[in-house]
C-alpha cells in the first residue's frame, strides 16, 4: 500500500486515479500509523512552501516522514513535494525544508515566463530503473514557479530546460522528486509511476 499525504497541497484525486490505473494500491491518509505501516509515501503538493511545511508540523507529520525516510522506506516527493525534501525555500522568504536532500529552492528565472505551465522534455536520463522505457523525447506537464538550486549532481536523474537547467527527476537512495506532475503526463507519466511502483514491490 502506498500512503498519499492528504494535506491539502495536492492533485491526489488524479494521483489516486493513476496509481489504479496502474493497479498501485494507495490510500489517502494523514493518519501516522497508516503512513508508518505502508510500503511507500507519496508527498505530492501545490501551493506555497511556506504553508506546507506549517501544515506538515501541524499534523504531526514533519517527524514521521524524517522516520521513514530515516528507516530507508521509499518516498516519492511531487512538485511542491520534491521541493519541501529540500533544506531551504526562499519562497516569500526564507523557510527550513525537510533537509532530506541538500540544495535551496529559488524562482526560476526572470528570463522566462513565470510560473512555468506546460509541456517539456526530459533531458539527461542517466541509467536508472526510475525512468526505464523512457527517452530524451518524453514530455512531461509542469506547473511551478520555483525550482531547485545548488543541489548534489549526483542525485540527478533528469532535467529540463527553462530560463536554464532544471531538475525535473531527483533520486539520492529511498528519496525520490518529480518537479512536474506524473498523474497528468499522459503514458510518460504512467510509466514514471509504474517504475516507482516496481521499486516498492
Amino acid at each position: 500500500m502506498i500512503a498519499i499525504v492528504d494535506y491539502g497541497a495536492g492533485n491526489i484525486k488524479s494521483l489516486q486515479f493513476a496509481l489504479n490505473k496502474l493497479n498501485l494500491a494507495s490510500c489517502l491518509t494523514t493518519d501516522v500509523q497508516t503512513i508508518e505501516q505502508s510500503n511507500a509515501i507519496i508527498l505530492p503538493g501545490v501551493g506555497a512552501f511556506k504553508d506546507a511545511m506549517e501544515t506538515l508540523d501541524h499534523l504531526g507529520l514533519t517527524k514521521t516522514l524524517l522516520e521513514e525516510a530515516a528507516n530507508g522506506k521509499p518516498l516519492l516527493g511531487i512538485c511542491l513535494g520534491m521541493q519541501l525534501f529540500y533544506e531551504k525555500s526562499f519562497e516569500d522568504g526564507e523557510w527550513e525544508g525537510l533537509g532530506l536532500l541538500q540544495g535551496n529552492v529559488s524562482r526560476i528565472s526572470n528570463s522566462v515566463k513565470v510560473p512555468h505551465i506546460g509541456w517539456n522534455t526530459l533531458a539527461r536520463l542517466i541509467n536508472s530503473p526510475l525512468v526505464k522505457d523512457l527517452s530524451n523525447q518524453d514530455y512531461v506537464y509542469f506547473v511551478h514557479s520555483y525550482a531547485v538550486q545548488d543541489y548534489e549532481q549526483n542525485s540527478l536523474i533528469a532535467s529540463t530546460s527553462y530560463g536554464g537547467i532544471i531538475p525535473a527527476i531527483v533520486q539520492q537512495n529511498n528519496i525520490i522528486g518529480m518537479q512536474f506532475h506524473p498523474e497528468k503526463s499522459g503514458k510518460t507519466g504512467l510509466q514514471l509511476l509504474q517504475n516507482f511502483g516496481e521499486l516498492i514491490s
